[in-house]
């Protein structure tokens, strides 16, 4: 019986790992963790909080980069006012810009991206410094 996940793997072009500490760690927060000796250079681990969950970051091939997808991860965060200041951390970093910027985010106070209902709680989504899409929510 499946009781939850362990990680998610999203990738990004090779030697963008840099990119992937300052986005995930810095601007989301996620903890960087250990990867396996032999994969250093081609891998960034994250821990989710202390949930056992984790963000793994792989490089992937150019044919990952074609286009746009809407498949992507969401995140839970723990109330409101976490989630408001979150989504301010990944708009400034969209507007400062730099290698590791979102390549789009939600703007804060504005409409989100995403489809509109009451079936869906608050909640704003980003694409990485590589594309891919990430939702952010309650």
């Amino acid at each position: 019986m499946i009781t939850g996940l362990h990680h998610i793997n999203l990738v990004v072009p090779p030697g963008t790992l840099e990119q992937a500490n300052d986005f995930y760690g810095s601007t989301l927060g996620l903890t960087p963790r250990a990867v396996p000796q032999l994969q250093r250079e081609t891998l960034a681990w994250f821990d989710i909080g202390t949930s056992g969950q984790q963000v793994h970051v792989a490089f992937g091939k150019p044919e990952d980069f074609a286009h746009t997808s809407s498949r992507h991860p969401c995140f839970k965060v723990g109330g409101r006012e976490a989630l408001e200041a979150l989504q301010g951390r990944v708009w400034g970093h969209f507007e400062r810009g730099g290698e590791s910027a979102p390549k789009a985010a939600d703007e804060p106070g504005e409409k989100n991206s995403g489809a509109e209902g009451v079936e869906y709680p608050t909640r704003f989504f980003a694409r990485d410094y590589a594309g891919n899409r990430l939702e952010f929510t309650l």
